[in-house]
């Protein structure tokens, strides 16, 4: 029992890491300020060596951070340097997260699960991002950015809350979205 304790344990982890390491790829900030919340509000408890994550000087920072990147995204020409700086930040912030919910163990398999899963997750979903609104800037000369920012948005702030509640109906989304987002990428 305490095999398949440890085991079910092990795969909600990796589960709810995925999904927030996910979210960084709509927003860096986002799921980092809705896991220092979650932990604040002692829904889940910082993984050993991430307790920092869990202080209310990290609230104020990633609120602050939130915020600007949130509204940052609605301002013309922005928004486009703003994904060229996301791209390395959304891969360390998966990276962090999804290295932060993996249960103690072995600190190398930890931290190239955190890369590999996390960091990978981020940085697909941030190229599928990015792929968007450069579509959307040359359609629509950026008019159309504000309503791709818009959609960012709402799933990084839903995704990352569903991540929390629901991480394997999350993580499997997010599985879903990778794979699909891959095979558009290798087919052309």
């Amino acid at each position: 029992m305490d095999s398949f304790h440890f085991t079910l344990e092990f795969f909600t982890s990796l589960c709810l890491g995925l999904g927030l390491a996910a979210c960084c790829g709509f927003r860096v900030f986002v799921p980092l300020l809705v896991t220092n919340i979650s932990y604040l509000a002692g829904y889940s408890t910082p993984g050993v060596g991430f307790e920092w994550l869990g202080g209310w000087v990290a609230f104020a920072v990633l609120a602050s951070a939130t915020v600007v990147e949130i509204v940052a995204y609605y301002v013309p020409v922005v928004d486009n340097f703003l994904d060229t700086l996301a791209t390395p930040l959304a891969f360390i912030a998966g990276t962090v997260l999804m290295t932060s919910f993996i249960p103690e163990g072995q600190p190398v398999l930890k931290w190239a699960l955190g890369l590999i899963i996390g960091g990978g997750s981020a940085g697909v979903v941030q190229l599928g991002t990015n792929l968007l609104r450069l579509g959307s800037t040359a359609t629509t000369g950026g008019i159309g950015n504000p309503v791709v920012a818009t959609v960012e948005n709402f799933f990084s702030v839903l995704l990352s809350i569903l991540a929390m509640i629901l991480p394997v109906l999350v993580a499997v989304g997010i599985f879903l979205f990778v794979v699909w987002v891959l095979r558009r990428l290798v087919a052309r």
